[in-house]
């Protein structure tokens, strides 16, 4: 059986990143076995310039892609209907503000060490899209660990402190480098890109023929 190593790259902020996760865990069972993949989640920053304070997220689509109200309303219904269908909760999707997460991303580099940064993304997924909350929030982020077991004071001194900006300013530059400018973006075996939230059967065709050609190889 042909392992293979996927480096997930995705943001919090990003909806297509959970519908992307899902859609390639649905690839997987569609393989049902035929492949061994290993996932690791990595940082993007989807908006570096938003100021502090955020910005409501029609305001700041209409500015990023010059579309009218309208369209970008259209647009977040069909991603809260994709991730509907996929059992995820985007109820407030259309309410939520635009972040720069980049100290999100310290607090997960933390728990990637501890082993939980896949369910820590995925909890911020649910404050975020499901409730409308400031992922980039203190407390949200120390409740958080906490309701995954971990330790919530160990939050808030990494947030209190420069730890991890070295290792996430490492690892944003070396995917930027990589050709990384949109997420989720799966990177395989160090080799293949799979970008974006594709269909679970492209997904499962795709990995079937890289897992040949890692064999083959």
């Amino acid at each position: 059986m042909a392992t293979l190593k996927i480096d997930l790259v995705s943001d919090v902020v990003c909806p297509w990143c959970p519908i992307g996760y899902r859609r390639m865990t649905q690839a997987l069972e569609l393989l049902d076995g035929e492949v061994d993949v290993e996932i690791e989640w990595h940082p993007f920053l989807l908006n570096p310039d938003v100021p502090p304070q955020g910005r409501p997220i029609l305001e700041h689509l209409m500015d990023k892609y010059g579309k009218s109200e309208a369209d970008i309303r259209a647009n977040q219904q069909m991603i809260v209907d994709a991730a509907h269908d996929l059992g995820l909760n985007f109820e407030q999707a259309t309410e939520r503000r635009s972040w720069n997460t980049f100290d999100v991303h310290r607090v997960l580099a933390w728990a990637k060490e501890q082993g939980r940064d896949a369910e820590f993304n995925f909890a911020l997924f649910d404050a975020y899209f499901g409730r409308a909350e400031n992922p980039t929030d203190p407390q949200l982020l120390k409740d958080t660990a906490a309701s995954l077991g971990l330790d919530a004071d160990e939050v808030g001194a990494i947030l209190d402190s420069n730890r991890y900006t070295e290792h996430v300013e490492a690892e944003l530059d070396h995917w930027r480098q990589a050709g990384i400018s949109s997420v989720p973006s799966f990177v395989i075996n160090n080799q293949y890109l799979l970008a974006g939230a594709q269909e679970p059967k492209m997904l499962a065709d795709a990995l079937r023929q890289i897992a040949a050609e890692t064999a083959a190889a």
